[in-house]
């Protein structure tokens, strides 16, 4: 989902989270990680629509006055590749995902 379509599902909700794939240069496949928003504000471009990405567009939805979530929960699985799609996972994410689901009900349910 490009980023301008992200920000149109976000309008309107008080809480969001957001699961994704992240490739970086030391991580492993099926690490789970517990981002900050913050942490993607590096990542902001407008290069092109399909260019935009979650920073970017969150970034605009502030400026437009959206009612976006106060809260955005941001969970990324590590992958091998981050530019190839396919139906399947991967024997690696069949093992992740089940367990980031278990850290986001946890986290739920902490609330």
């Amino acid at each position: 989902m490009a980023g301008l379509d992200t920000l149109e599902v976000l309008v309107g909700y008080d809480r969001a989270v957001i699961i994704d794939s992240i490739q970086t240069k030391e991580g492993k496949v099926g690490q789970i990680y517990r981002l900050d928003l913050a942490a993607l504000d590096t990542t902001r471009h407008a290069a092109t629509y399909h260019g935009i990405n979650l920073a970017t567009a969150l970034a605009l939805g502030r400026q437009l006055k959206l009612k976006l979530p106060r809260q955005i929960d941001l969970f990324a699985i590590e992958v091998a590749n981050v530019t190839t799609f396919c139906e399947e996972f991967t024997p690696e994410l069949n093992e992740a995902v089940p367990a980031c689901v278990d850290m986001i009900v946890r986290e739920l349910e902490g609330d």
